[in-house]
């Protein structure tokens, strides 16, 4: 085989995901993302009415970097990624909304 054949042969199988050094950033920052999560959870009373919004934000930031390198969803169309990244706004929007229209606009009442 030739060096011109190994090449191309070499090119096909190469994995832009592959990178083991990212995987472990990521994994650890996952792991520091959790004890801000759980930490928050804990200490949601001294937070008030914003420690349930803190432990959904920072759940809703680790569930997006698992999606985007662990499904592979950066290295993918921006097809696929429009298609996560829409429902889930509206999701957040949705839930967002009720949040307010409960625990914000409800003791106005």
């Amino acid at each position: 085989m030739s060096s011109e054949t190994r090449e191309i042969v070499h090119d096909q199988h190469a994995h832009p995901v592959g990178e083991t050094r990212t995987y472990w950033i990521i994994g650890i920052i996952l792991i520091l993302v959790t004890v801000i999560e759980v930490s928050a959870y804990m200490f949601a009373s001294t937070f008030g009415a914003f420690g349930t919004p803190v432990v959904v934000i920072v759940s809703a930031a680790k569930f997006i970097l698992v999606v985007m390198f662990y499904m592979h969803l950066k290295y993918d169309s921006p097809v696929f990624s429009g298609i996560f990244i829409f429902p889930m706004t509206l999701a957040v929007l949705v839930i967002g909304g009720l949040w307010m229209l409960y625990h914000v606009l409800h003791p106005l009442r």
